[in-house]
Order: structure tokens, then sequence, then C-alpha cells
């Protein structure tokens, strides 16, 4: 079946087909078939002899895994376009690109740097990726609400992103986050207890930060190479302690998000290739919506300027 005709039967039907298994960017419906009649190769070889995944065509000719590759794209695309009508967004959200074979160079953004920044490697601070495709990152700071149709949308729609936990909200449901995860959401290190910490001491911010940096390993099996300081402050004893407990980068943001609105750091309250975008755990109790009311927002603005949101561990 064409791949037209398969839009065009998705959203008539306005039902999703079940979710493709993650195949390594290859389609499991185009998979390699393997005979073993008379004058056919055995199971698992191809006309040369080679062996092959009957199930992915793993060492198919290039051509052919690109074009499978093209085709589970496209009914990627298919999926989230049901998807997205489903929860109510005004537009489709774009497909991101393939990662970067090699990640780029991270400095700290100009004016954002501590004494000893560069002389004692501190983990570099910055608001945005540098890329020059129209990729941006989503990321969820603190962990207050835990709404389930978050998670739900998320997957549908196949959007990621990145969240940042503070332990003192996440501990009434551990659990929460941990299906977050098993849907491949990263789990970062916003401190325990989210406090100012330039006002702490050295030895206070480093309990702080290694203290959750422990916590998040106990509680999810990894130890998180990314740490946004609480408000997006910190000082020198901030990178130093995050650097102790094996923080690598410090992402901040270049964007917020509400339900009801965007907020901009920069001067032109624009989007920029790489940008970051900060929003909460928030519910109505909190703010004029739902996370999912949130997403619509959030995601209208982006979609409209030509955005697709990529995965923040694929490039940082």
């Amino acid at each position: 079946m064409g791949i037209a005709v398969l839009v065009l039967a998705a959203i008539a039907s306005g039902c999703a087909t079940p979710a493709q298994e993650e195949t390594g960017g290859r389609s499991g419906a185009a998979a390699l078939k393997g005979g073993n009649g008379p004058g056919e190769n055995g199971p698992g070889e191809n006309r040369t002899g080679r062996t092959v995944d009957g199930a992915a065509g793993a060492l198919l000719p290039p051509a052919e895994q690109a074009r499978r590759a093209r085709e589970a794209a496209e009914a990627q695309q298919v999926a989230r376009a049901v998807a997205a009508r489903r929860w109510g967004l005004a537009q489709t959200p774009l497909a991101a690109p393939a990662p970067p074979a090699v990640k780029p160079r991270i400095g700290t953004r100009k004016g954002f740097e501590v004494d000893g920044q560069v002389s004692e490697s501190l983990p570099p601070v910055f608001t945005t990726v540098p890329v020059k495709e129209r990729v941006v990152f989503l990321t969820i700071d603190d962990g207050a609400e835990k709404d389930p149709e978050l998670i739900r949308m998320m997957d549908e729609l196949k959007i990621p992103y990145s969240a940042f936990l503070a332990d003192y909200v996440v501990k009434e449901d551990y659990g929460y986050f941990k299906k977050m995860q098993d849907k491949g959401v990263a789990l970062h290190n916003h401190t325990l207890n989210h406090r100012y910490l330039p006002g702490l001491s050295y030895r206070q911010q480093k309990k702080e930060i290694c203290g959750q940096q422990t916590n998040l390993e106990r509680r999810y099996g990894t130890r998180p190479p990314l740490f946004r300081p609480p408000f997006g402050n910190y000082n020198r004893d901030t990178l130093r302690a995050a650097k102790t407990c094996g923080v690598r980068a410090v992402p901040l943001w270049a964007a917020e998000a509400f339900p009801d609105r965007m907020e901009w750091r920069e001067w032109d309250k624009d989007l920029h290739p790489g940008d970051i975008v900060l929003t909460h755990f928030r519910g109505p109790g909190d703010w004029k919506g739902s996370m999912p009311d949130m997403i619509r927002r959030v995601m209208k603005t982006i979609t409209a300027k030509g955005y697709a949101v990529a995965k923040l561990e694929d490039y940082v």
C-alpha cells in the first residue's frame, strides 16, 4: 500500500495503527522475506550468503535501508497526524532530523561564565545548543504535577522531552517518573529541595546536587550527566560541586512555556535553532490549564515557526 493511501486511510479512520517497535529506523512491515524452498537460500541468508537479521534486514544494501527508513518515518508521521488531531493540536508536529553522528561542542554562553570556568574545566552553562537545523529541545522541571495524560500524550505524539527532577516533590510518586523513563524520557538533576543555591555554602550545595545524583541513580538506575539549578541561579561553588558528582553540562533555557503564553529570554522574542525550551510540571491549581494544555500551546508555537522538537540527549 502506498504511503499516500496509508495517510488517507489513517486519517479517515481517525485511529492510529499500533506503534511500531523500534528497529533502528527500519520498518518491520518491509522486513526481508526469507525462504528455504527449492532453489532458495536457507533461513537468515540473503543471495550473497551473508547472514541477515530476518526481522529488519540489517545487512541490506544502504539504498534499501534508506528506503525503509523513509517509509518508517513517513508511517510515523501518519500516526502522529492522527494523534495530533485526537489531542487537539493546531498542526501536526514536524519530524526531527536524524541525530548528529558527532555531538556538537558546547561551551558556556558569553556572560554566563564564573571565575575558573575554563581553568577548572567546569561544566558549561548554556541556553542554546549550537546547531544549524531548525530543532529545539523541550525540558520540564521539578515534578510537582503528575498528570498521566502527559505521558500518554507525549508518547502518542512521539515528542521527545527531558525531565529535571527535584526530590522534594518527586518523592510523592517515584513510580510516575519511572513510567516516564520507560517511555524513553531522560531524568536529570534539579536538586533535592529546590533551594536558592548561591545562598548556600559549597558543602550545602554539594549535598543538594550530589544527594540528588545519588537518589536518582538509586531510584532509576542512572546517574544524570545534566543538571539545572533552581531558578537558573548558580555560582562558582555550584558548578564545582556539580562537577564532583558527575555533572557534565548545565542547560538553562532560552524560552519558557505556559498554557496561555510564551516568555522569551532573547530580545527578539523568537525561537532560534538549538534553543532550549523550559516548562514545569504544573496543573490547573498552579496556572491557567493542564499539562496537555501547555503542550498544545508550546507545540503551536514551535510548529508554526517551522521547528521540530529533538531529543536533548542526542546533542548534549
